[in-house]
């Protein structure tokens, strides 16, 4: 059983919870693959809500972009945020919207780690 904060020290709250839960079934050279891969993918929700304050500035749209909802970032770019409601709502739920981005890129890298889409990182310090 792999310890989810010796992998992700940085994870809070419910997402801590769900990765806890994929990580309990894992062996430790599973969960530290699991561990790079999801690290590298995942949006922190400091950024989403630094993003969905530049709305404010004329940037609408920006942390719809980086959490794949493409249609809603160009929507909320040529409507300066829905009339900025859209960006208010937003700011109050940059959490949940970091959240479930997080939770769809966790299971896309099981889902890779289930299907053998990819290989450990080669380490260059290794003399092979």
């Amino acid at each position: 059983m792999a310890n989810v904060l010796r992998h992700l020290p940085e994870l809070e709250g419910m997402e801590l919870g769900y990765i806890q839960g994929i990580l309990k079934n894992m062996d430790e050279d599973q969960a530290n693959l699991f561990a790079q891969v999801y690290r590298a993918r995942r949006k922190d929700n400091q950024m989403v809500l630094i993003l969905c304050l530049l709305g404010f500035f004329g940037f609408a749209g920006l942390h719809r972009f980086i959490i794949g909802q493409i249609g809603l970032g160009i929507l909320y770019l040529l409507t300066f945020g829905l009339c900025w409601i859209g960006t208010i709502v937003d700011l109050i739920n940059y959490k949940s919207l970091a959240y479930e981005f997080n939770i769809r890129v966790a299971h896309e890298t099981l889902s890779m780690m289930s299907n053998g889409n990819f290989q450990a990182p080669i380490n260059k310090n290794d003399n092979v």
